[in-house]
């Protein structure tokens, strides 16, 4: 038999045009959503009391929205259609601005009573988590009841920068003016037998949750500090002495810490590759780039004449620093590590974040 005159016969049925239209659809939708996402750098200026939000693609303000009087730090809501902001005063106030980014207005923000002194702040879990410094605690709002559900003290001195873990169970804390790291972890507490055995009869305790505190040393004036990408390490560097802490994260101890002379160091963080930690300097205006890998200096960048908060592109590429005594925010080319521009977002920036609309 010549099987070189045999053409292949292709069959096609009813179900496999319906598994092929229904790929297309996925994809075409799943092309949709990520064409539909937007991305925005949300900016803070102490000076004038303003939340600016940034085209990271043209580096141009497209809205300013008026928050409280002495703001720090800002977090977007998951979906990115919500901005907190802390309004610090020193340890004194109580106030969260709140902002809608999607109408770009100011929404009727929260007070934070007896939650004095708001500064760090993320949102996790659907829920707004904050540091209270004048209170020496840390908090937790939701804004969908409008409560606080939930608090804890520290015990510590000007407890200040906060991050939470994937899934809330762990909360990191610097505290700043005590020279220490708190490490809060939710727990499962199994209780033990009642002293004496206890009454016949009488209340047995059920097993509950509950935090517990670790709280390690490190140096006075720690203050910006981040979590790996892996989340094995803590990095936080000291402004009084200029070291670099590095604390192994589930030994709960510090491992190392670093003679890097980043005097005057205000915030830390990791590139997204985690191989690169970018530290900020409010006394000199530096930017130090160090390697994670070898604990050694690569560069030290001078970007104006104050250094405060950092915010690192996704990609990896850029890093944007607000400098507050220059009144811009830098934008650093992590590639060639060179300042590339400035953005105007009004005076004395400070705090930044990322806000992702979908």
């Amino acid at each position: 038999m010549d099987t070189s005159t045999i053409k292949p016969i292709y069959i096609t049925t009813n179900r496999m045009k319906f598994s092929i239209a229904s790929l297309i659809v996925t994809l075409m939708l799943a092309a949709t959503n990520c064409s539909a996402q937007q991305r925005y750098l949300l900016a803070l200026s102490k000076n004038d009391h303003t939340l600016a939000m940034v085209d990271p693609v043209t580096l141009k303000v497209i809205a300013r929205m008026p928050v409280g009087s002495d703001p720090h730090e800002v977090v977007a809501s998951s979906d990115g259609r919500t901005a907190y902001v802390s309004i610090y005063g020193g340890g004194s106030l109580h106030e969260i601005s709140v902002l809608d980014l999607v109408a770009k207005k100011a929404l009727p923000s929260i007070d934070t009573k007896p939650f004095f002194g708001p500064h760090g702040i993320t949102f996790a879990e659907g829920k707004v988590w904050f540091t209270a410094e004048g209170s020496k605690s840390v908090a937790r709002y939701d804004p969908v009841t409008h409560t606080f559900d939930w608090a804890m003290g520290t015990g510590q001195d000007r407890t200040h920068m906060i991050y939470v873990t994937p899934g809330a169970k762990k909360i990191y804390t610097t505290n700043v003016s005590s020279g220490t790291v708190s490490i809060l972890t939710d727990t499962l507490i199994q209780p033990g037998p009642p002293p004496g055995g206890g009454p016949p009869g009488g209340f047995r305790p059920q097993p509950h949750r509950d935090w517990e505190q670790t709280v390690i040393q490190v140096s006075r004036g720690s203050e910006g500090f981040d979590v790996s990408p892996d989340g094995r390490q803590l990095w936080t560097a000291a402004a009084d002495d200029g070291t670099i802490a590095i604390i192994d994260l589930s030994a709960k101890k510090l491992i190392d810490k670093i003679d890097a002379k980043v005097f005057g160091a205000n915030r830390l963080a990791f590139t997204p590759d985690g191989k690169r930690v970018l530290i900020s300097s409010l006394r000199n205006g530096n930017l130090v780039v160090y390697d994670a890998v070898s604990r050694s200096e690569v560069k030290k960048i001078n970007i104006g004449h104050g250094a405060a908060g950092i915010l690192v592109d996704p990609d990896g590429s850029r890093a944007f620093i607000g400098c507050t005594g220059d009144n811009y925010v830098a934008v650093i080319d992590l590639r060639t590590l060179e300042v590339t521009g400035h953005i105007d977002v009004g005076g004395g920036p400070d705090g930044l974040n990322w806000a992702v609309q979908r």
